[in-house]
């Protein structure tokens, strides 16, 4: 039973630690990367489905993202989702295929990335406060029932805390790698 917070508190977690870093994919640091459209919504016979499940897409080259639809009637209905989706690319169609050119990032644009990033960490950092604040919750709701003792409930709080801030440590970490990539022209 005790051990049972534990592992909801790391599941939970792991969760959101993979929710943040994929979130820092999809952020755009110069070098082509396919997640950077892949959930991009194309009206498919009026049904919005990501672009993931519509075409293969891959980067052959640092500065450049290829998508070959399943289905090649759709070409231009791609490129018209991305080109709704804002992301700030211009897709060319190439016959069968879309190709888009990923300009180079300037200085501001850098800046405000690095901004983004920030945010998306904090956002990521308040989820793991929330978790660690519904796990206490629970253990002082246990120690109010008598489920678990006050020593247990106590040892319980310092092994939260302490894997609470390993974690925060983690997106620390991914968002200080993130930020030197994006930086480094």
């Amino acid at each position: 039973m005790v051990d049972r917070h534990i592992a909801e508190l790391k599941a939970r977690m792991d969760k959101t630690i993979q929710v943040f870093e994929h979130e820092l994919v999809k952020l755009r640091t110069g070098r082509a990367n396919p997640a950077m459209v892949e959930d991009v919504k194309v009206d498919y016979y009026g049904t919005h489905t990501p672009l993931k499940h519509l075409a293969r897409i891959v980067a052959p080259e640092p500065d450049l993202i290829v998508i070959h639809p399943f289905d090649k009637t759709q070409v231009h209905t791609i490129e018209k989702a991305i080109q709704a989706a804002n992301l700030g690319f211009n897709p060319t169609v190439d016959g069968e295929l879309i190709r888009i050119k990923i300009p180079r990032l300037t200085e501001e644009r850098r800046k405000e990335l690095s901004k983004v990033i920030h945010d998306k960490a904090e956002e990521s950092k308040v989820a793991l406060r929330n978790i660690r604040r519904e796990i206490k919750e629970q253990l002082d709701k246990a120690q109010k029932d008598g489920t678990i003792s006050e020593d247990d409930h106590d040892r319980l709080m310092k092994e939260v805390e302490k894997i609470t801030h390993e974690y925060t440590a983690k997106i620390d970490q991914a968002a200080q790698a993130k930020e030197k990539q994006l930086l480094t022209v």
